[in-house]
């Protein structure tokens, strides 16, 4: 079964493991603090797909990832970390040699 191109955003916030449930990632939504592409985002069932990026809050950090694929379902830890790049990344730390 092919993976589709596009799910619902509060969807593959759970598979990409950014959120433990799907409440979470809804309440997220729902709240408004959370951006596709830019533009604030109110509704759960906003579609999401490969190329998007997503800017919101979580665990006191801004993140801002950019949406690689979309999963067929919430899996380990290594598979759901290929849905996505961290655009925020933090920059790795400076050789002592340097």
């Amino acid at each position: 079964m092919p993976a589709p191109e596009r799910i619902r955003l509060d969807k593959w916030l759970v598979q990409a493991r950014f959120f433990k449930t799907r409440a979470l990632a809804t309440a997220l939504v729902g709240s408004g603090r959370i951006r596709l592409n830019g533009q604030h985002v109110a509704k759960s069932a906003q579609a999401v797909g490969a190329g998007d990026t997503l800017t919101f809050p979580q665990g006191g950090r801004i993140r801002v990832i950019r949406v690689v694929a979309v999963g067929l379902r919430r899996g380990p830890a290594t598979e759901a970390r290929t849905l996505y790049d961290d655009l925020d990344a933090p920059p790795a730390a400076a050789s002592p040699l340097e």
